[in-house]
């Protein structure tokens, strides 16, 4: 008899129940699920005044994007690429050259980061966004 008792309790023991484990897993889950999100809103960010340091006094060229998206350069149009040549051959002949690049209110963000795209692209390590003060 004693060797029936031993089998009983050997077997209620290798059999674990798997839904309490099941329910806390999708409450893990659920909870990472909403509170990760916010997280991301959480942190307090305070951005930059429009007023800024002043111009540089020499040694910089402006890149212009006027308000029908043209790339305006040392008075001269260009595109991406050709911009992008033209940066390669004034890096070349200047090699503390800083930019500043304005564009007009109206254009897209995404079209002044193609420009600072291009500007990486060449090496130049000092670029600038000018604004206006509010």
């Amino acid at each position: 008899m004693a060797r029936q008792k031993q089998r009983s309790q050997l077997s209620a023991i290798s059999e674990i129940n798997m839904t309490p484990l099941i329910d806390l897993t999708f409450l893990l889950l659920v909870t990472f699920m909403i509170t990760v999100p916010l997280m991301e809103y959480g942190v307090n960010v305070n951005p930059p005044e429009m007023n800024a340091d002043k111009l540089p006094d020499e040694n910089y060229k402006v890149i212009n994007l006027d308000k029908n998206g043209k790339i305006q350069f040392n008075k001269k149009y260009f595109s991406n690429e050709e911009l992008g040549r033209e940066l390669v051959v004034q890096k070349r002949l200047n090699g503390k050259l800083s930019l500043l690049i304005r564009a007009d209110g109206g254009r897209q963000y995404k079209e002044v980061m193609e420009i600072m795209k291009v500007v990486k692209n060449t090496g130049i390590k000092e670029v600038s966004l000018v604004t206006q003060a509010e």
